[in-house]
């Protein structure tokens, strides 16, 4: 420059904002907290929960995708395997009410299925009518109706931890057959042909407790004893130990 003049020196400041650098990590911290009571109100809720609520979550979080039953390596706490009681039977009724309308063939049958909730458990009937429904005609193996039908209540009942009782019962006319086979013979084989088809469609051998046959001893209508609805099979999802004394409490209350 003219003179010998120094030329001026210019100083720029920047300032610095410390937001910049953290103004996020509140976020993180807010999260951590948020996630931490959420953990804590689901413990304090499992804590007041029923029996078959802690087994259902814990077996969610074993199998979460739900792929256990598809591999084999389902455990008996999964919510598929949550044991049927007084608490949610209704439920499981109701399911496979729904399930016998969506499928044709199984819901112009529905007035031959009695469902109720007995001291045992939940009893499902499978009512012959005249021509016979379930089982042909004077015989133990099943007709198309029954397969289909056990066949669904399989798919339905597999996967509880309860067992399974079958009952085979017919009217008081007495059977034509020879070689001294008779209705104890044609019951017994009717609630083993049942055992047999639920077998076949997924039900686990360790899941049937007892196959019974009563002849026409159990009556269904007792003061019709010919009447072709006395001839079923009975299929009782059990009620896991000391929850039937509890219900048959009930009913016996309720009688009086």
């Amino acid at each position: 420059m003219a003179g010998g003049s120094k030329r001026p020196i210019i100083v720029v400041k920047k300032k610095r904002r410390h937001g910049t650098h953290h103004g996020g990590a509140w976020k993180v911290a807010y999260a951590d907290f948020v996630t931490a009571m959420m953990s804590l109100f689901i413990v304090l809720w499992l804590l007041n929960s029923t029996p078959q609520i802690k087994k259902a979550v814990a077996g969610y979080f074993n199998d979460p995708r739900g792929m256990g039953a598809s591999t084999g390596t389902a455990s008996k706490g999964s919510a598929e395997s949550v044991s049927i009681d007084k608490t949610n039977v209704e439920d499981l009724k109701d399911e496979i009410e729904q399930a016998m309308k969506k499928q044709a063939d199984l819901s112009k049958l529905s007035k031959n299925v009695e469902i109720t909730v007995t001291g045992e458990g939940l009893r499902i009937e499978l009512i012959e009518d005249q021509g016979g429904t379930f089982f042909e005609s004077g015989s133990a193996k099943p007709s198309e109706n029954g397969v289909k039908l056990l066949d669904m209540l399989a798919g339905q009942l597999h996967s509880l931890p309860n067992k399974l009782l079958l009952e085979g019962h017919t009217d008081a006319q007495a059977y034509s057959g020879a070689n001294g086979y008779s209705n104890w013979e044609l019951s017994s084989d009717r609630a083993n042909a049942a055992r047999k088809c639920l077998q076949e469609n997924g039900v686990g051998e360790e899941q049937i407790s007892q196959v019974r046959g009563y002849a026409d001893q159990k009556l269904r209508i007792p003061d019709k004893p010919l009447d072709p609805s006395n001839r079923r099979v009975s299929l009782i999802v059990q009620w896991e130990k000391g929850e039937g004394e509890s219900v048959a409490k009930v009913e016996v209350e309720a009688k009086h």
